[in-house]
């Protein structure tokens, strides 16, 4: 392989991981962040899950843009049930400290737990399923039930990732959004590929 060609490759890849988080967060902030985070979080993950099948080519700006409207007002209904399950949570354990009821503690943060890794799967089962907001919730938890292992290698990457990015804050900032995206979309397709074949 060209050495410079492999420099070159990388260079664009690692822009590409910039501006796909710098639009993430510049569309997050149009909407206001209460109605931008969602729409511009979807965006990101669709587009990354089009390099993932190999449409690198494809223009960043406006598939970005592109995806933001189409799921403006369905990735927002997503995100009011995510809201709605966060509020619960910071009032349980707002709860939990004025009474001082300190074995509660267990189960909320294996619920808080759970909840987490159901996350890693919402958004991309949103953008890989032609489902209706219902439909996608069930078929997210169904798929992180059964898929374990992806559930752990996500875990254990995104530690490491986070890791770094902790002693070098910068990083985060420049790729916290779009290395999350990635890592997330890239187990969940290996698992979307392990049930198809499976269901076959």
């Amino acid at each position: 392989m060209n050495p410079g060609g492999a420099l070159y490759s990388t260079l664009e890849w690692i822009t590409r991981f910039a501006y796909i988080n710098l639009l993430w967060i510049l569309f997050t902030l149009t909407g206001g962040i209460l109605f931008g985070f969602f729409p511009a979080t979807i965006a990101m993950f669709a587009l990354v899950r089009q390099w993932l099948l190999g449409k690198s080519s494809l223009p960043v700006m406006s598939t970005f843009w592109s995806y933001y409207k189409k799921d403006f007002w369905k990735s927002n209904l997503l995100g009011l049930f995510v809201s709605l399950i966060v509020a619960l949570i910071y009032i349980d354990i707002q709860y939990i400290q004025l009474t001082e009821l300190e074995w509660t503690y267990v189960p909320l943060f294996a619920f808080m737990l759970l909840f987490i890794f159901y996350v890693f799967y919402l958004f991309p089962v949103f953008v890989h399923f032609d489902l209706k907001v219902s439909g996608m919730l069930r078929n997210a938890f169904l798929i992180m039930l059964v898929n374990p292992v992806s559930t752990f290698f996500m875990v254990v990457c995104l530690i490491c990732t986070f890791t770094v990015m902790r002693y070098l804050p910068a990083l985060f900032f420049i790729f916290g959004g779009s290395v999350y995206a990635f890592i997330t979309m890239w187990m969940s397709m290996h698992a979307f590929r392990k049930i198809a074949a499976k269901s076959r």
